[in-house]
């Protein structure tokens, strides 16, 4: 049995997440609304860190200031009596109509205007709450249909967007780095950036590259037919993974944003193992927080909200003990050894060598036994057999 959840787990929640009112486009509201104090208040008793939000989340769209301060201050109010901090920051650039075309690559350039200083306000309140990432998701940086949207410009102004940003935070010295949030589809037909791969390639091409990195979401990957796991991977390797949404996804369908571990479970049990387990020497890959967006079912009352809540994290918790185990295993270690798992990380040259010691190694291609290597087994089946076993609780 795990250990209950504490603040060093470095848990953390969106407000959108529990206070999801369950309302779909083929259905009303199954829940009312949820005060963000309440939500603060609620997930600190369960154990978690951190709390996220996109400004709407918190400040209605189209207040005036005043109401605006009111509601920031509850909001902090209750931040110091809990102890829960704000991670993460966003702006919602989705929702109002205003955004139907986008918001930085918004076909009409009042939007863009708008957007960027809806962002630069926002960046503002980041700074004073103490949060270090700022996420942007591009739900409607996107389109329906190929003819609409010029998409080598839609990159261009997205880039001009980011970059006048960065430079912004920059200029004010805030210490706040930004995390790309990609996703193939939903709400728009196609969404640029769509996925890990993309987000890391257009990033290269920002000017200040250097404080931009990702933030992956389990469900939005696996809608695209990618491994989550190696998406993460490669993230790391390149030293770009700012941020992880956490949850639960059953294949490229809708975006489902089920509890972690509630979708692909062996896929959940890889991702934990590299990020406790995937840095040098077995010591996390990764050591930012344990961020999860998903909604309560929509089937669930106000109690069920908070019974999912705590699902995700005694689920990551239970993977992580699973995890420590796997690795933990001599069987598991001579599996991995007879596998040539460990043989990867040696460079394929020697130290020194360059090609012109290769090619007169006569054992490296004239005299190498081909059948022979062929022939050899990895024993793949085996190792794989033992991660499930270690998964399920069964060694």
């Amino acid at each position: 049995m795990a250990s209950a959840p504490t603040r060093e787990d470095h848990f953390s929640f969106g407000l959108w997440t529990v206070g999801w009112q369950a309302r779909d486009p083929f259905g009303d509201p199954t829940r009312a609304p949820l005060d963000p104090v309440e939500a603060v208040t609620r997930l600190a008793d369960l154990g978690a860190w951190g709390v996220t939000f996109h400004d709407d989340d918190l400040i209605p769209f189209g207040s005036d200031e005043s109401e605006r301060e009111r509601r920031i201050k509850r909001f902090r109010d209750a931040l110091d009596h809990t102890g829960v901090v704000v991670p993460m920051m966003t702006t919602n650039l989705f929702t109002h109509p205003i955004f139907k075309d986008g918001a930085f690559t918004s076909n009409d350039r009042s939007v863009r205007r708008f957007a960027l200083r809806k962002v630069m306000r926002n960046l503002d309140l980041a700074a004073e709450l103490g949060a270090s990432t700022f996420v942007f998701w591009g739900g409607r940086e996107g389109a329906e249909t190929d003819s609409a949207k010029d998409v080598r410009a839609a990159l261009d102004r997205y880039r001009e967007g980011l970059d006048l940003l960065a430079q912004y935070v920059i200029d004010r010295a805030y210490p706040i780095r930004f995390a790309l949030e990609p996703k193939p589809n939903e709400p728009r037909g196609d969404i640029l950036l769509p996925t890990v791969g993309s987000a890391l390639a257009f990033i290269s091409s920002l000017e200040h590259h250097e404080m931009v990195g990702v933030n992956p979401e389990v469900g939005h990957e696996q809608m695209a037919g990618m491994n989550f796991v190696h998406s993460i991977s490669q993230a790391l390797w390149h030293g770009k993974l700012f941020h992880i949404d956490l949850n639960g996804q059953h294949g490229p369908k809708y975006d489902q944003d089920l509890v972690f571990g509630h979708g692909d479970l062996l896929s959940a049990f890889f991702l934990v193992d590299l990020l406790e387990n995937g840095g040098p020497g077995g010591v996390p890959a990764y050591d930012g927080p344990r961020h999860f967006d998903y909604k309560p079912l929509r089937t669930e009352d106000s109690e069920g909200v908070w019974v999912s809540a705590a699902s995700n994290m005694k689920t990551y918790l239970l993977l992580k003990e699973r995890a420590a185990a796997f690795r933990a295993d001599p069987e598991v270690q001579a599996a991995l050894a007879a596998s040539r798992v460990p043989e990867l990380a040696v460079p394929t040259l020697a130290p020194g060598e360059t090609y012109t010691e290769l090619l007169a190694d006569r054992s490296a291609f004239e005299d190498f036994d081909v059948e022979a290597a062929g022939a050899h087994g990895y024993g793949f089946a085996h190792l794989d057999q033992l991660a499930v076993e270690h998964a399920l609780g069964a060694r």
